[in-house]
């Protein structure tokens, strides 16, 4: 299970640490592609297979499933870690999620995100303001 938050800079050649907790699960390669909320997701090879096999079962006739399967999967790269643990962003990656400098990867349970420093900030304050809320509406879910 991947979890946890790090805090990493991107250096000038679009390369960032992969923390060490994560490299286990995502070594040798993983993909990584657009996230929701103005982030990236990364999937290990086997969740991404898992991934793309429901993909492929939504419905074709059903514009939502045609524009978020073709968002998802055009900006999904292979990304390879390096003897130091780093992977080379791709620059449409980079630019849909607004990296900067820092960076902050998060473990959510069989994915990671990366997000930018500032984005992060705001998104968690923001979630954090609503836990309680968020919180009870998932009862329903056996949380």
């Amino acid at each position: 299970m991947l979890m946890g938050e790090f805090h990493h800079s991107i250096d000038t050649k679009g390369r960032l640490i992969v923390p060490a907790k994560f490299r286990e699960t995502l070594a040798p390669a993983f993909v990584l592609t657009r996230g929701m909320d103005g982030c990236l997701f990364g999937y290990p090879q086997a969740e991404w297979q898992k991934l793309q096999e429901k993909l492929a079962s939504l419905p074709l006739a059903k514009k939502s499933a045609r524009t978020f399967s073709r968002l998802l999967l055009s900006g999904a790269a292979e990304c390879e870690l390096d003897k130091q643990g780093r992977i080379n962003l791709p620059k449409n990656l980079i630019a849909h999620a607004a990296l900067d400098k820092a960076c902050v990867l998060i473990g959510v349970s069989s994915r990671i995100e990366i997000w930018s420093a500032d984005r992060w900030l705001a998104y968690s304050e923001q979630a954090e303001d609503d836990f309680d809320d968020i919180s009870e509406n998932l009862i329903d879910f056996g949380l």
